[in-house]
């Protein structure tokens, strides 16, 4: 399969060698080695992404931007086709890009440090900053409704009508916990009509394997841009806090892993406002901690809903999948929520 995409940048040479590359969870990446220079080919996962040509206008906008106006910033770029193309699309296949191999850089898959957590909450911070004084409304929206609170609550609401009878059953408790929560959705409803909440350039998928890291651990910069478009600050600080407080994932049974570690949280603080400072309103830095409970909310109810509609929009991998990781968000949240006093 690469191979056919790699004669579009005539990089089909017999020296080429192809290997798979990273867990992501949505796009497809190989890893391809040649004498000179290595590169990531990736294939966007159509079923998600409706309009690849809307993630690379988006990307283009950026990176023209970036380049006139900050070029010292490493931003890595699709690299065009022999004909000059942003992407290859090959029929029953899907569409495919090209990224250049960053030397001597590396992802990780788990935060393990604070200063992980701060060089990832800056590189995200720093790229919004970057991009203060681009026109946002110019981005096109490559996923609808991607982080609108109220329309998942109310999908939520009509699974509580429609859904399966027996798992509602099952999810009393769930539900009680979700609907004692919904304060967080009326929050929500007060920001999005508040002038003092700008939307930005947002990357909107802040998890640390889309920052890329230098031998010294130091953070270069942020990729997978497929998600950038206009947002509000709390979709890149909440998804930060949501996935880099606790030790453990979304997919960890054991629920006693669960803990919030407040280095983690002063970490992501100090590193995101670090660069979003004087960017930020005073009420937006007021509902930094809300950011948060926004996204650990959400991602709860998002899982809640879907094991009440029969798993169809995340699949499960085993029986009862998204009801263990609906429960264990709703833990994380309870767990958060105690250490706001604290933390706040």
């Amino acid at each position: 399969m690469p191979e056919q995409i790699l004669k579009q940048y005539n990089l089909n040479k017999p020296s080429i060698k192809v290997f798979p590359f990273g867990s992501g969870l949505i796009n497809h990446t190989w890893l391809i080695k040649d004498d000179s220079n290595d590169y990531i080919l990736q294939r966007i996962n159509h079923n998600i992404f409706k309009q690849p040509s809307a993630i690379a206008a988006n990307i283009n906008l950026v990176g023209k931007y970036l380049s006139a106006h900050h070029p010292y910033y490493l931003f890595v770029k699709p690299v065009a086709t022999i004909s000059g193309e942003d992407m290859v699309y090959i029929e029953s296949e899907g569409y495919f890009r090209l990224f250049p191999f960053v030397k001597d850089s590396y992802t990780i898959n788990v935060v393990s440090t604070p200063s992980q957590a701060f060089e990832a909450a800056q590189q995200f911070g720093k790229f919004t900053k970057l991009l203060s004084g681009f026109d946002a409304t110019k981005l096109k929206t490559t996923l609808p409704d991607f982080h609108n609170l109220s329309l998942r609550f109310r999908q939520f609401e009509e699974a509580l009508e429609k859904g399966n009878r027996e798992r509602i059953k099952e999810s009393a408790g769930a539900i009680k916990t979700i609907q004692h929560y919904k304060n967080i959705v009326t929050t929500w409803e007060r920001i999005i009509t508040n002038p003092a909440f700008k939307k930005r350039v947002t990357h909107h998928d802040t998890k640390i394997s889309n920052v890329l890291f230098n031998k010294e651990d130091k953070g270069l910069c942020v990729i997978d841009l497929d998600t950038v478009m206009p947002g509000y600050f709390m979709s890149d600080a909440g998804d930060m806090l949501r996935t880099y407080l606790s030790p453990v994932s979304e997919e960890e049974k054991d629920f006693s892993k669960i803990e919030i570690r407040n280095e983690y949280y002063h970490a992501i603080k100090e590193g995101y406002l670090g660069e979003m400072d004087e960017e930020l309103s005073l009420a937006e830095k007021d509902h930094f901690f809300y950011a948060g409970k926004f996204m650990i909310y959400m991602q709860a109810l998002r899982f809640l809903t879907d094991y009440l509609n029969n798993d169809i929009y995340y699949g499960a991998k085993y029986d009862k999948h998204n009801f263990m990781r609906a429960n264990n968000q709703l833990v994380l949240l309870q767990q958060f929520i105690e250490k706001e006093e604290k933390l706040f």
